[in-house]
């Protein structure tokens, strides 16, 4: 029996974005630009014509957005990658951003002693980023980003690696192997399911433990947590918390800078 063909999407429809409950929605942007920052790899999410997703994990900057938006995500991919040719440019394309997350069992939490009425979940952080991509075919947009990737990444080594280290011959070479992408975002919002619906604070042997073996927030410096309490995410192992996400925000506001700005 032949397949039947595939229906086409309605014109302007609005596609699904993802089920968040207001306790667990987190639109502050540090907050959201911090777990970017210790986060980078996303997964991004593209439809072509035919309306058939490509899903394809791929490191990411963002940068401040001149015209005030929430960002603007640069990245590159291999040319060999149909993504930057086939991604269609009338939808937005998404990226998903995964942060600490961990299984909550239900005797992590005092009420399983006092009456039982407590279930297992699974708590999580993440950032979902949406909008329009475009290719950038261009060397010396490729080699300025690369330069500055790299110098973000090799930034705590003592001995960083520089692109000006490798032969200009090869450095050329490989530049003509990939293909720039940025995606100008409509919207930015995370979800930072972390018990905030829970009554109770999880039993563990606390943040400062958790922090002493595993980092904080599972080894992203510097990320900051929900409205929650003390500890925002506090998740646990038979031997003790393995995630903890404090509660603190500091601005980032300041002066504008001209040209490209990380945040």
């Amino acid at each position: 029996m032949a397949t039947p063909p595939r229906a086409a999407a309605p014109v302007g429809a609005t596609l699904t974005t993802m089920y968040l409950p207001a306790h667990f929605e987190e639109r502050r942007p540090a907050v959201l630009h911090a777990l970017l920052r210790a986060h980078p790899l996303g997964l991004l999410v593209t439809q072509n014509d035919g309306f058939e997703l490509a899903a394809n994990s791929v490191p990411f900057v963002l940068d401040a957005d001149p015209a005030g938006g929430p960002g603007i995500l640069r990245a590159h991919v291999a040319r060999a990658n149909p993504l930057w040719r086939e991604a269609r440019s009338d939808r937005d394309a998404l990226v998903v951003f995964q942060g600490p997350q961990t299984y909550a069992s239900p005797g992590f939490y005092p009420s399983k002693a006092e009456h039982h009425r407590v279930v297992p979940t699974w708590n999580y952080v993440m950032v979902q980023a949406r909008g329009r991509l475009r290719a950038v075919d261009d060397a010396p947009w490729l080699r300025e980003f690369l330069t500055r990737l790299t110098e973000r990444h090799e930034a705590t080594r003592e001995q960083p690696w520089a692109v000006s280290d490798a032969p200009e011959k090869f450095v050329s070479t490989r530049l003509r192997a990939i293909v720039g992408i940025e995606i100008e975002l409509s919207s930015l919002v995370g979800k930072w399911k972390v018990s905030q619906n829970r009554s109770t604070a999880p039993r563990g042997r606390g943040p400062r433990s958790a922090r002493r073996r595993h980092g904080t927030a599972g080894g992203s410096r510097g990320l900051s947590g929900r409205r929650a309490g003390p500890v925002a995410l506090t998740a646990a192992h038979p031997r003790g918390p393995i995630i903890s996400v404090r509660v603190r925000c500091r601005s980032v506001a300041g002066p504008r800078s001209r040209g490209t700005r990380s945040l």
